[in-house]
């Protein structure tokens, strides 16, 4: 007999902050996923979905993008329509950068942080960065396919100090 457990099927994926003091360069956070294939689930992301960019197959879109924090409520968000990604896709990763081009910002230095995870109306996670404070990037959460071909939600907030080109590369293996 099967699993009656569906899994997670379409997520949003919401990141806010407070713009920063006046004067100051602004602060620009944005929301990054990295898809992997089965064939690969640990290696090189398939692809990466970020700002100005969406999946090839427009399964997982960035709905909302801000370089500044200005706004109500959470300023960014994407959608990952997993039930609808291909079987050749079974993990995809969730991460959050911030922008370095004014010098290095950490999320300590950004006031009201905060990430929440929804699928619906139902909260998966939310954290505001408070125990990664130091960081300048983090992973948020991974999903990956079961065998069943469900997928399931692992929150992973986890900091890292890395620049957004590096930190794209590697932020799949930092789960592993």
């Amino acid at each position: 007999m099967g699993s009656l457990n569906k899994g997670v099927s379409k997520v949003d994926v919401t990141l806010k902050w407070d713009p920063s003091p006046m004067g100051a360069p602004p602060h620009d956070l944005d929301i990054i996923a990295a898809t992997y294939t089965a064939d690969d689930p640990h290696g090189a992301p398939a692809y990466l979905v970020h700002f100005d960019s969406r999946s090839p197959d427009g399964t997982i879109t960035l709905k909302r993008e801000s370089r500044t924090g200005q706004g109500f409520g959470f300023d960014e968000a994407m959608t990952l329509e997993l039930d609808r990604l291909a079987p050749a896709y079974a993990r995809v990763v969730v991460g959050i950068v911030i922008q370095q081009g004014e010098g290095r910002k950490t999320f300590g230095e950004i006031a009201n942080t905060a990430i929440r995870i929804c699928e619906g109306y139902t909260v998966l996670a939310e954290d505001d960065f408070a125990a990664i404070s130091d960081s300048t990037a983090a992973t948020v959460a991974e999903f990956t396919r079961d065998t069943a071909g469900g997928w399931e939600f692992r929150a992973a907030v986890r900091g890292f100090d890395a620049d957004p080109n590096s930190f794209a590369g590697f932020m799949g293996n930092s789960l592993s």
